[in-house]
Protein backbone atom coordinates (compact mmCIF):
# COMPACT_ATOMS: atom_id res chain seq x y z
CA UNK A 1 0.00 0.00 0.00
CA UNK A 2 1.31 3.24 -0.95
CA UNK A 3 1.55 5.76 2.10
CA UNK A 4 1.45 9.57 1.21
CA UNK A 5 3.89 11.95 3.08
CA UNK A 6 0.97 14.84 2.72
CA UNK A 7 -2.79 15.24 1.80
CA UNK A 8 -2.03 16.89 -1.35
CA UNK A 9 -0.42 14.46 -2.92
CA UNK A 10 -2.91 12.00 -3.87
CA UNK A 11 -5.10 15.17 -5.04
CA UNK A 12 -2.36 16.50 -7.37
CA UNK A 13 -1.28 13.10 -8.73
CA UNK A 14 -5.14 12.64 -9.45
CA UNK A 15 -4.89 15.42 -12.04
CA UNK A 16 -2.30 13.37 -13.57
CA UNK A 17 -3.96 10.29 -13.92
CA UNK A 18 -7.48 12.15 -14.83
CA UNK A 19 -5.41 13.74 -17.53
CA UNK A 20 -3.99 10.80 -18.66
CA UNK A 21 -7.15 9.11 -18.85
CA UNK A 22 -8.39 11.70 -20.59
CA UNK A 23 -5.75 11.77 -23.35
CA UNK A 24 -5.98 7.60 -23.40
CA UNK A 25 -9.76 7.07 -23.56
CA UNK A 26 -9.87 8.52 -26.73
CA UNK A 27 -6.56 7.11 -28.34
CA UNK A 28 -8.30 4.50 -29.61
CA UNK A 29 -11.17 5.81 -31.15
CA UNK A 30 -9.10 9.13 -32.16
CA UNK A 31 -8.01 7.06 -36.21
CA UNK A 32 -12.20 6.44 -36.85
CA UNK A 33 -12.70 9.64 -35.66
CA UNK A 34 -10.08 11.45 -38.15
CA UNK A 35 -11.17 8.99 -41.01
CA UNK A 36 -14.83 10.08 -40.65
CA UNK A 37 -14.28 13.73 -40.08
CA UNK A 38 -11.63 14.43 -42.80
CA UNK A 39 -13.31 11.95 -45.35
CA UNK A 40 -9.38 10.32 -45.37
CA UNK A 41 -7.57 6.93 -45.51
CA UNK A 42 -6.28 5.91 -42.74
CA UNK A 43 -2.47 6.45 -44.07
CA UNK A 44 -3.55 9.98 -44.56
CA UNK A 45 -5.14 9.88 -41.36
CA UNK A 46 -1.95 9.60 -39.49
CA UNK A 47 -0.89 12.20 -40.66
CA UNK A 48 -3.47 14.34 -39.72
CA UNK A 49 -3.23 13.03 -36.18
CA UNK A 50 0.59 13.50 -35.60
CA UNK A 51 -0.55 17.57 -37.02
CA UNK A 52 -3.11 17.16 -33.75
CA UNK A 53 -0.46 16.46 -31.54
CA UNK A 54 1.57 18.90 -33.35
CA UNK A 55 -1.15 21.62 -32.67
CA UNK A 56 -1.70 20.24 -28.73
CA UNK A 57 1.92 20.82 -28.48
CA UNK A 58 2.84 24.23 -29.40
CA UNK A 59 -0.36 25.26 -27.08
CA UNK A 60 1.45 23.29 -24.32
CA UNK A 61 4.82 25.32 -25.11
CA UNK A 62 3.40 28.67 -24.62
CA UNK A 63 1.08 27.26 -21.88
CA UNK A 64 3.46 25.35 -19.39
CA UNK A 65 5.61 28.74 -18.12
CA UNK A 66 2.64 30.81 -18.18
CA UNK A 67 0.79 28.16 -15.52
CA UNK A 68 3.90 27.28 -13.44
CA UNK A 69 5.04 31.14 -13.06
CA UNK A 70 1.20 31.67 -12.10
CA UNK A 71 1.45 29.06 -9.39
CA UNK A 72 4.66 30.92 -8.22
CA UNK A 73 2.83 33.87 -7.40
CA UNK A 74 -1.06 32.47 -6.73
CA UNK A 75 -0.48 29.00 -5.62
CA UNK A 76 -0.76 25.84 -6.75
CA UNK A 77 -4.31 24.84 -5.87
CA UNK A 78 -5.70 27.90 -7.90
CA UNK A 79 -4.26 26.94 -11.35
CA UNK A 80 -4.64 22.99 -11.22
CA UNK A 81 -8.27 24.03 -10.58
CA UNK A 82 -8.77 26.72 -13.61
CA UNK A 83 -6.71 24.00 -15.65
CA UNK A 84 -8.79 20.87 -14.89
CA UNK A 85 -12.21 22.80 -15.64
CA UNK A 86 -10.79 24.12 -19.12
CA UNK A 87 -10.24 20.47 -19.78
CA UNK A 88 -13.61 19.14 -18.91
CA UNK A 89 -15.16 21.72 -21.06
CA UNK A 90 -12.92 21.01 -23.91
CA UNK A 91 -13.52 17.67 -23.81
CA UNK A 92 -17.16 17.99 -23.94
CA UNK A 93 -16.67 20.53 -26.97
CA UNK A 94 -14.52 17.75 -28.95
CA UNK A 95 -17.35 15.20 -28.36
CA UNK A 96 -19.64 17.56 -30.36
CA UNK A 97 -17.17 18.38 -33.01
CA UNK A 98 -18.71 18.79 -36.67
CA UNK A 99 -15.62 18.96 -38.79
CA UNK A 100 -12.48 18.51 -38.61
CA UNK A 101 -11.49 21.99 -37.77
CA UNK A 102 -13.46 21.74 -34.53
CA UNK A 103 -11.60 18.22 -33.32
CA UNK A 104 -8.18 20.54 -34.16
CA UNK A 105 -9.34 23.90 -32.18
CA UNK A 106 -10.35 21.73 -29.42
CA UNK A 107 -6.90 19.53 -29.31
CA UNK A 108 -5.27 23.32 -28.73
CA UNK A 109 -7.33 24.10 -26.07
CA UNK A 110 -6.40 21.15 -24.47
CA UNK A 111 -2.90 21.68 -25.24
CA UNK A 112 -3.44 24.91 -22.95
CA UNK A 113 -5.27 23.14 -20.04
CA UNK A 114 -3.18 20.04 -19.65
CA UNK A 115 0.08 21.72 -19.20
CA UNK A 116 -0.92 20.43 -15.68
CA UNK A 117 2.28 18.51 -15.03
CA UNK A 118 4.03 21.37 -14.20
CA UNK A 119 2.33 22.54 -11.35
CA UNK A 120 1.83 19.02 -10.30
CA UNK A 121 5.12 18.23 -9.90
CA UNK A 122 6.03 21.92 -8.26
CA UNK A 123 3.24 20.30 -5.58
CA UNK A 124 5.46 17.31 -5.02
CA UNK A 125 8.48 19.52 -5.15
CA UNK A 126 6.92 21.80 -2.27
CA UNK A 127 6.30 19.10 -0.03
CA UNK A 128 9.38 16.48 -0.42
CA UNK A 129 12.57 16.90 0.78
CA UNK A 130 15.73 16.98 -2.15
CA UNK A 131 16.79 13.82 -1.35
CA UNK A 132 13.31 11.74 -1.82
CA UNK A 133 11.88 14.14 -4.86
CA UNK A 134 13.15 11.36 -7.32
CA UNK A 135 10.98 8.66 -5.95
CA UNK A 136 8.22 11.09 -5.46
CA UNK A 137 8.58 12.12 -8.95
CA UNK A 138 8.07 8.89 -10.32
CA UNK A 139 4.71 8.76 -8.64
CA UNK A 140 3.78 11.18 -11.56
CA UNK A 141 5.30 8.52 -13.91
CA UNK A 142 3.08 5.70 -12.23
CA UNK A 143 -0.37 8.17 -11.91
CA UNK A 144 0.69 8.44 -15.75
CA UNK A 145 0.97 4.34 -15.92
CA UNK A 146 -2.56 3.97 -14.40
CA UNK A 147 -3.96 6.39 -16.86
CA UNK A 148 -3.23 4.62 -19.68
CA UNK A 149 -4.46 1.60 -17.90
CA UNK A 150 -7.66 2.65 -17.51
CA UNK A 151 -8.05 5.21 -20.32
CA UNK A 152 -7.63 3.07 -23.34
CA UNK A 153 -9.32 0.07 -22.02
CA UNK A 154 -12.30 2.02 -20.97
CA UNK A 155 -11.54 4.02 -24.55
CA UNK A 156 -11.72 0.49 -26.13
CA UNK A 157 -14.28 -0.97 -24.48
CA UNK A 158 -16.79 2.78 -25.16
CA UNK A 159 -16.00 2.52 -28.87
CA UNK A 160 -18.79 0.61 -29.38
CA UNK A 161 -20.90 3.15 -28.40
CA UNK A 162 -19.25 5.64 -31.25
CA UNK A 163 -16.30 7.32 -31.54
CA UNK A 164 -17.27 10.47 -29.96
CA UNK A 165 -18.63 8.42 -26.40
CA UNK A 166 -14.84 8.34 -24.82
CA UNK A 167 -15.12 12.03 -25.26
CA UNK A 168 -18.02 12.44 -23.22
CA UNK A 169 -16.42 10.27 -20.34
CA UNK A 170 -13.39 11.97 -20.27
CA UNK A 171 -15.37 15.55 -19.84
CA UNK A 172 -17.45 13.99 -16.92
CA UNK A 173 -13.80 12.37 -15.30
CA UNK A 174 -11.72 16.00 -15.36
CA UNK A 175 -15.20 17.62 -14.09
CA UNK A 176 -14.81 15.40 -11.37
CA UNK A 177 -11.36 15.87 -10.44
CA UNK A 178 -11.92 19.86 -10.73
CA UNK A 179 -14.82 19.38 -7.92
CA UNK A 180 -12.57 17.62 -5.96
CA UNK A 181 -9.66 19.99 -6.53
CA UNK A 182 -12.28 22.90 -5.39
CA UNK A 183 -13.55 21.24 -2.24
CA UNK A 184 -10.31 19.19 -0.47
CA UNK A 185 -7.05 20.28 -1.82
CA UNK A 186 -4.80 22.44 0.27
CA UNK A 187 -2.46 24.85 -0.75
CA UNK A 188 1.12 23.66 -0.68
CA UNK A 189 2.90 26.92 -1.56
CA UNK A 190 2.94 29.27 1.21
CA UNK A 191 2.37 33.22 1.03
CA UNK A 192 6.24 34.28 1.92
CA UNK A 193 7.65 31.60 -0.31
CA UNK A 194 5.75 33.05 -3.51
CA UNK A 195 7.46 35.66 -5.72
CA UNK A 196 5.81 38.59 -8.30
CA UNK A 197 4.04 37.05 -11.63
CA UNK A 198 6.82 38.33 -14.64
CA UNK A 199 6.16 37.63 -18.03
CA UNK A 200 10.18 37.49 -18.73
CA UNK A 201 10.27 34.28 -16.93
CA UNK A 202 7.21 32.60 -18.48
CA UNK A 203 8.68 31.05 -21.32
CA UNK A 204 10.77 28.05 -21.73
CA UNK A 205 14.09 30.03 -22.25
CA UNK A 206 13.02 32.37 -18.74
CA UNK A 207 12.55 29.50 -16.62
CA UNK A 208 15.38 27.72 -17.37
CA UNK A 209 17.94 30.82 -17.35
CA UNK A 210 18.76 29.84 -13.69
CA UNK A 211 19.83 26.15 -14.55
CA UNK A 212 22.07 27.41 -17.45
CA UNK A 213 24.37 29.22 -15.31
CA UNK A 214 24.52 25.61 -13.45
CA UNK A 215 27.06 23.05 -14.59
CA UNK A 216 26.30 20.08 -16.06
CA UNK A 217 22.28 21.03 -17.16
CA UNK A 218 22.76 21.76 -20.73
CA UNK A 219 23.59 18.21 -21.42
CA UNK A 220 20.44 17.06 -19.15
CA UNK A 221 18.44 19.32 -20.89
CA UNK A 222 19.28 18.37 -24.18
CA UNK A 223 18.91 14.56 -23.56
CA UNK A 224 15.87 15.16 -21.59
CA UNK A 225 14.46 16.50 -25.14
CA UNK A 226 15.89 13.85 -26.95
CA UNK A 227 14.60 11.16 -25.09
CA UNK A 228 11.22 12.85 -24.71
CA UNK A 229 11.12 12.96 -28.75
CA UNK A 230 12.07 8.99 -29.25
CA UNK A 231 9.29 8.57 -26.61
CA UNK A 232 6.62 10.00 -28.79
CA UNK A 233 7.23 6.89 -31.02
CA UNK A 234 4.18 5.53 -29.01
CA UNK A 235 1.30 8.38 -28.73
CA UNK A 236 2.31 9.67 -31.56
CA UNK A 237 2.43 6.43 -33.99
CA UNK A 238 1.01 3.40 -31.89
CA UNK A 239 -2.57 3.21 -32.89
CA UNK A 240 -1.91 3.64 -36.89
CA UNK A 241 1.25 0.75 -36.19
CA UNK A 242 -0.65 -1.23 -34.70
CA UNK A 243 -3.48 -1.12 -37.29
CA UNK A 244 -0.91 -1.41 -40.23
CA UNK A 245 1.65 -3.85 -38.50
CA UNK A 246 -0.48 -5.84 -36.47
CA UNK A 247 -4.25 -5.60 -37.98
CA UNK A 248 -5.10 -4.70 -34.66
CA UNK A 249 -8.54 -3.19 -33.90
CA UNK A 250 -9.83 -0.61 -31.57
CA UNK A 251 -10.29 -2.98 -28.58
CA UNK A 252 -6.87 -4.63 -29.21
CA UNK A 253 -5.24 -1.05 -29.66
CA UNK A 254 -6.85 -0.33 -26.13
CA UNK A 255 -5.72 -3.34 -24.33
CA UNK A 256 -1.93 -3.04 -25.50
CA UNK A 257 -2.21 0.63 -24.06
CA UNK A 258 -3.55 -0.43 -20.88
CA UNK A 259 -0.31 -3.01 -20.73
CA UNK A 260 2.03 -0.32 -21.21
CA UNK A 261 0.27 1.93 -18.32
CA UNK A 262 0.09 -0.97 -16.33
CA UNK A 263 3.24 -2.28 -16.43
CA UNK A 264 4.69 1.29 -15.74
CA UNK A 265 2.86 2.19 -13.10
CA UNK A 266 4.03 -1.05 -11.66
CA UNK A 267 7.85 0.10 -12.40
CA UNK A 268 7.20 3.93 -10.84
CA UNK A 269 5.97 2.32 -8.51
CA UNK A 270 8.18 -0.01 -7.05
CA UNK A 271 11.14 0.09 -8.68
CA UNK A 272 12.34 3.89 -9.22
CA UNK A 273 13.01 4.87 -5.74
CA UNK A 274 14.77 1.84 -5.10
CA UNK A 275 16.73 1.87 -8.28
CA UNK A 276 17.99 5.78 -7.42
CA UNK A 277 18.49 5.12 -3.73
CA UNK A 278 20.67 2.21 -4.75
CA UNK A 279 22.19 3.17 -7.75
CA UNK A 280 22.00 7.27 -7.64
CA UNK A 281 19.74 9.68 -9.95
CA UNK A 282 23.09 9.43 -12.70
CA UNK A 283 23.82 5.42 -13.12
CA UNK A 284 19.36 4.90 -13.19
CA UNK A 285 19.10 7.59 -15.93
CA UNK A 286 21.91 5.42 -18.19
CA UNK A 287 20.33 2.07 -17.00
CA UNK A 288 16.82 3.74 -18.39
CA UNK A 289 18.18 4.40 -21.58
CA UNK A 290 20.41 1.48 -22.51
CA UNK A 291 16.92 -0.52 -22.15
CA UNK A 292 15.21 2.09 -24.53
CA UNK A 293 17.61 2.28 -27.04
CA UNK A 294 17.12 -1.98 -27.18
CA UNK A 295 13.51 -1.65 -26.71
CA UNK A 296 12.88 0.46 -29.73
CA UNK A 297 15.40 -1.14 -32.18
CA UNK A 298 13.73 -4.22 -31.48
CA UNK A 299 10.21 -2.73 -32.46
CA UNK A 300 11.57 -2.84 -35.69
CA UNK A 301 11.83 -6.82 -36.11
CA UNK A 302 8.28 -7.14 -34.71
CA UNK A 303 5.67 -9.00 -36.79
CA UNK A 304 3.52 -11.18 -33.95
CA UNK A 305 1.40 -9.58 -30.91
CA UNK A 306 3.33 -11.73 -28.57
CA UNK A 307 6.92 -10.06 -29.46
CA UNK A 308 5.08 -6.13 -29.22
CA UNK A 309 3.69 -7.50 -25.87
CA UNK A 310 6.99 -8.99 -24.81
CA UNK A 311 8.67 -5.65 -25.07
CA UNK A 312 6.26 -3.87 -23.37
CA UNK A 313 6.62 -5.32 -20.80
CA UNK A 314 10.56 -5.04 -20.66
CA UNK A 315 10.56 -1.51 -22.01
CA UNK A 316 9.13 -0.25 -18.81
CA UNK A 317 12.06 0.45 -17.24
CA UNK A 318 12.48 3.19 -19.46
CA UNK A 319 10.10 4.89 -16.52
CA UNK A 320 13.16 5.18 -14.42
CA UNK A 321 14.37 7.96 -16.96
CA UNK A 322 12.51 11.08 -16.38
CA UNK A 323 11.74 11.28 -12.84
CA UNK A 324 15.88 10.32 -12.46
CA UNK A 325 16.60 13.80 -14.64
CA UNK A 326 13.45 15.75 -12.88
CA UNK A 327 15.10 14.98 -9.35
CA UNK A 328 18.47 16.09 -10.75
CA UNK A 329 17.60 19.51 -11.72
CA UNK A 330 14.49 20.22 -9.02
CA UNK A 331 17.36 19.71 -6.59
CA UNK A 332 19.13 22.80 -8.43
CA UNK A 333 16.38 25.25 -7.49
CA UNK A 334 15.08 27.04 -4.92
CA UNK A 335 11.27 26.59 -3.38
CA UNK A 336 10.38 29.86 -5.04
CA UNK A 337 11.07 28.75 -8.58
CA UNK A 338 9.90 25.51 -8.28
CA UNK A 339 6.78 26.22 -10.45
CA UNK A 340 8.99 27.84 -13.27
CA UNK A 341 11.30 25.26 -13.51
CA UNK A 342 8.48 22.77 -13.74
CA UNK A 343 6.37 24.73 -16.03
CA UNK A 344 9.92 24.88 -18.26
CA UNK A 345 10.31 21.13 -18.05
CA UNK A 346 6.47 20.87 -19.19
CA UNK A 347 7.17 23.55 -22.26
CA UNK A 348 10.40 21.35 -22.70
CA UNK A 349 7.87 18.34 -23.26
CA UNK A 350 5.87 20.36 -25.67
CA UNK A 351 8.95 20.81 -27.94
CA UNK A 352 9.45 17.05 -27.90
CA UNK A 353 5.61 16.98 -28.93
CA UNK A 354 6.02 19.21 -31.63
CA UNK A 355 9.16 17.34 -33.17
CA UNK A 356 8.17 13.70 -32.32
CA UNK A 357 4.83 13.60 -33.80
CA UNK A 358 5.62 15.12 -36.91
CA UNK A 359 8.71 13.19 -37.22
CA UNK A 360 7.38 9.79 -36.13
CA UNK A 361 4.19 9.72 -37.78
CA UNK A 362 6.09 10.84 -41.15
CA UNK A 363 8.72 8.01 -40.86
CA UNK A 364 5.56 5.70 -40.42
CA UNK A 365 4.08 6.67 -43.16
CA UNK A 366 6.66 6.68 -45.52
CA UNK A 367 7.93 2.97 -43.87
CA UNK A 368 4.08 1.70 -44.76
CA UNK A 369 4.15 3.25 -48.18
CA UNK A 370 7.56 0.76 -48.62
CA UNK A 371 6.41 -1.78 -46.32
CA UNK A 372 8.85 -1.23 -43.02
CA UNK A 373 5.83 -0.27 -40.56
CA UNK A 374 8.85 -0.05 -37.78
CA UNK A 375 10.73 2.41 -39.04
CA UNK A 376 9.27 5.26 -36.81
CA UNK A 377 10.56 2.82 -33.91
CA UNK A 378 14.62 2.99 -35.72
CA UNK A 379 14.35 6.50 -35.44
CA UNK A 380 13.26 6.37 -32.31
CA UNK A 381 16.16 4.20 -31.49
CA UNK A 382 18.70 6.39 -32.92
CA UNK A 383 17.60 9.96 -30.38
CA UNK A 384 17.59 7.43 -27.59
CA UNK A 385 20.81 6.29 -28.77
CA UNK A 386 22.15 10.26 -28.59
CA UNK A 387 20.54 10.73 -25.52
CA UNK A 388 22.58 8.27 -23.81
CA UNK A 389 25.95 9.17 -24.89
CA UNK A 390 24.78 12.66 -24.15
CA UNK A 391 24.04 12.24 -20.27
CA UNK A 392 27.62 9.71 -20.54
CA UNK A 393 29.93 12.28 -22.17
CA UNK A 394 28.19 15.57 -20.97
CA UNK A 395 27.17 14.92 -16.64
CA UNK A 396 28.76 11.28 -15.98
CA UNK A 397 32.32 12.00 -17.51
CA UNK A 398 32.28 15.64 -16.66
CA UNK A 399 31.79 15.31 -13.29
CA UNK A 400 32.99 12.10 -12.72
CA UNK A 401 29.20 11.05 -11.14
CA UNK A 402 30.08 7.56 -11.37
CA UNK A 403 33.19 7.79 -9.23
Amino acid sequence: MIRFHHRAVPIALAAVLIDTIGFGIVTPVLPTLIVELAHVGLPEATRIGGYMLIAFAVAQFFAGPVLGNLGDRFGRRPVLLAAMTAFSADYALMALAPTIGWLFLGRVIAGITGATYGPVNAVLADVTPPEKRGATFGLVGAAFGAGFIIGPAIGGLLSTLGPRAPFVAAACLALANAATIALIMPETLSRERRRPFEWKRANVFGAFAPLLHAGGAAPLLLAALMWQIAHMVYPATWSFYAEIALGWDARAIGWSLAAVGATMMLVQIFLTGRAIERFGEERTVLIGLAIGVIEFFLFVFVTKGWQAYTLILGGALTGLIFPSINAILSNRVDAGHQGALQGGMASLASISSIVGPLAMTQALAFGADHGEPGSAFLLAAILAGLSLVTIWLGVVRRQGALA
